[in-house]
């Protein structure tokens, strides 16, 4: 089936940011005296908010504590993580060859809008992704749908005209809320058989699975 728009999650799907995460929030953890938190672990909680991935981490649950965390790992970000982030090989072909059927192209994450533009300023023309909802775009993240529902309602598709492609699922649960096809892909930390529980069209490897006949 094609769509008119293929809404995606970044990280872990269009791209791997893991090195960049597992930096960021060691630095912070070990300033916090959270010094045996493994990466497995850290990878894990991609997908989800920094105050839930910091509660995970160290059961710490106080909103002004991982708030004042969330600062630090901002901060950390701002100077590691696009320079830690890598696009999986066939993303750019994929979109690429989306766009070229006409379909609409959009970006759905808990990470800052800022960050993934900026980390896209160097790789596809302007304007070439029609739109990217961030983590600063919301009030609710993901599975709340606010952000997918604000995507389909700035693009004026409806959610039978949208596919959503993730790799968790946070990403599976998003969809189901919306009311759009999800798509999974195992390029992340989660595996088939948690993504075979939920609702989907595909499961696939790669993103390139996408345009394959």
């Amino acid at each position: 089936m094609n769509y008119s728009a293929y809404l995606f999650d970044f990280d872990y799907t269009l791209a791997d940011s893991s090195t960049g995460i597992v930096k960021c929030f060691r630095i912070v953890l070990e300033r916090h005296g959270f010094l045996s938190v493994s990466e497995e672990a850290i990878c894990r909680t991609i997908g989800k908010t920094l105050e839930e991935s910091f509660a995970i981490l160290t059961g710490e649950h106080d909103a002004q504590t991982l708030k004042e965390w969330r600062s630090e790992y901002t901060t950390e970000a701002n100077r590691y993580m696009n320079a830690n982030t890598r696009l999986y090989p066939d993303t750019l072909d994929t979109l690429r060859r989306l766009k070229a059927d006409g379909a609409r192209i959009g970006i759905i994450s808990t990470k800052y809008r800022y960050r993934i533009l900026d980390f896209f300023s160097d790789k596809v023309e302007p304007d070439f992704i029609d739109l990217v909802v961030g983590g600063e775009d919301v009030t609710h993240a993901k599975p709340h749908p606010e952000g997918l529902l604000a995507a389909m309602d700035r693009l004026g598709v409806t959610p039978s005209q949208v596919l959503y492609v993730g790799d968790s699922t946070v990403d599976a649960l998003t969809a189901q809320a919306a009311g759009t096809d999800f798509a999974g892909v195992l390029t992340g930390a989660t595996t088939r058989q948690e993504l075979e529980a939920y609702p989907h069209t595909r499961l696939m490897n790669s993103l390139a699975e996408l345009v394959e006949p």
